[in-house]
């Protein structure tokens, strides 16, 4: 039986997950959109980045955080990450069919849909390409439509540490993206939760005839299709509790949770969770 941690909501939260940081993209915009909604976040950092492994690892890994997330009265779980959706969204809603899941997928269909001269770009994790989803994405909104793919694991460690804007950052950005602009496209989206944190030096490098197509309000738009559909909204006008946990450093996720999300960040509660024996424990 798994611990519940101390009882911090009045009300049944929402769960979001990710291997890191990337998650805190969709949680900002679901607080924005939702903001009496209590969040309990959930950074499994002792894996991260989920990216490199394979699709059983992420699922495994997907599936024992959403059990862990439904142990603490989760009423909707947001799966905040492209490679778990990619990976165990399937799986996720059959193993808890009581549960409603908001996964993430590449925001293809918009930039087919914008696109002036029928090229797309699409940066992601190399599982996120790897996996089904992905080519379902493509198949369905992108015919006519030449979709370049490009894997940029550097982008989430840049996130990981709160280096958006740095220098190097700037370098690592300009070096990894030059074959998409040499490739000619005028759209860019971002499929890893991480990248919208980069999203402001992105642009700098791609320039203004590329639009980034950031799928973070649309998600959080679902979230409240999802919680209107099932009479799931919390409501009230206080700010909900934001409860962030990671299964590495809590002092190191708030410090970077700062740099990335500013003062807002400070307002959220942290605690560190641990794997043992393949399930999710309160750190001692």
């Amino acid at each position: 039986m798994t611990d519940p941690l101390p009882p911090v909501f009045p009300a049944p939260p929402i769960g979001v997950l990710d291997s890191g940081v990337g998650g805190l993209s969709i949680l900002r915009a679901i607080r924005a959109q939702h903001p009496a909604e209590p969040l309990l976040y959930l950074a499994d950092q002792a894996h991260v980045p989920y990216g490199p492994r394979t699709i059983d690892e992420v699922r495994t890994f997907t599936l024992a955080i959403a059990r862990y997330l439904i142990a603490q009265r989760a009423k909707l779980i947001v799966v905040a990450c492209n490679t778990a959706s990619a990976a165990a969204l399937h799986a996720l809603r059959a193993e808890f069919p009581h549960i409603p899941f908001v996964g993430m997928e590449p925001a293809v269909k918009p930039a087919a849909h914008d696109t002036h001269n029928g090229v797309i770009g699409v940066i992601a994790t190399e599982a996120t390409f790897q996996g089904a989803l992905f080519a379902s994405v493509v198949g369905r909104f992108a015919q006519g439509v030449r979709v370049e793919t490009l894997a940029c694991p550097e982008f989430v460690l840049l996130a990981e540490t709160g280096e958006t804007d740095s220098p190097r950052a700037r370098e690592i950005i300009r070096h990894r993206l030059a074959p998409l602009l040499d490739a000619g496209i005028d759209q860019l989206v971002l499929g890893c939760t991480h990248f919208p944190f980069l999203a402001s030096a992105i642009q700098d490098e791609v320039g203004p005839a590329v639009t980034i197509v950031d799928p973070s309000a649309a998600v959080a738009r679902q979230v409240g299709r999802v919680l209107d559909a099932r009479d799931l909204r919390c409501e009230g006008s206080s700010p909900g509790r934001v409860l962030a946990c990671t299964t590495g450093d809590p002092a190191a996720l708030r410090s970077v949770a700062e740099m990335l999300l500013g003062p807002e960040a400070d307002t959220f509660d942290y605690c560190a969770l641990r794997w043992r024996g393949g399930a999710l424990e309160p750190a001692p």
